[in-house]
């Protein structure tokens, strides 16, 4: 295995009302729990960005590979859940996925790709819900 990046981070507290940010300052954000009326992002709204992001690129490569050519205005809606059952906390995933200017056929076979190469399908295959819809 080659490594690739390390992202450094460092959180003072809780979604309650803590605070995050990045060891190169880029990111430099207030946390808060959605129930409460605080400003803040909460930790649901970070993964759906981060795993929209990594799998568009996923969508990206896959589709480089195959010399398909995607439009600028690629869209991934992705909603994050964080829901309870006897255990405790539990986290899904849905990402509704807007590929312009492709036919079905063509967008399904590269969702189906980018969910095998995307490292956040990856890491949590079989481990939570997750759900792709083409839009």
């Amino acid at each position: 295995m080659r490594h690739v990046h390390t992202a450094k981070t460092e959180t003072i507290g809780s979604r309650e009302n803590g605070f995050a940010r990045s060891s190169d300052g880029v990111l430099d954000i207030r946390l808060s729990n959605p129930a409460c009326n605080r400003p803040g992002a909460n930790p649901e709204q970070l993964v759906a960005i981060a795993w929209s992001a990594s799998f568009a690129s996923s969508l990206k490569h896959v589709a480089d590979l195959r010399q398909i050519k995607l439009q600028a205005d690629v869209r991934i809606y992705a909603n994050v859940h964080l829901s309870s059952d006897d255990h405790g906390y539990v986290v899904g995933v849905c990402l509704d996925i807007c590929l312009p200017g492709l036919d079905r056929e063509t967008a399904f076979i590269l969702i189906e790709a980018a969910r095998l190469e995307c490292p956040y399908c990856r890491a949590t295959r079989g481990n939570i819900q997750a759900f792709y819809n083409l839009v």
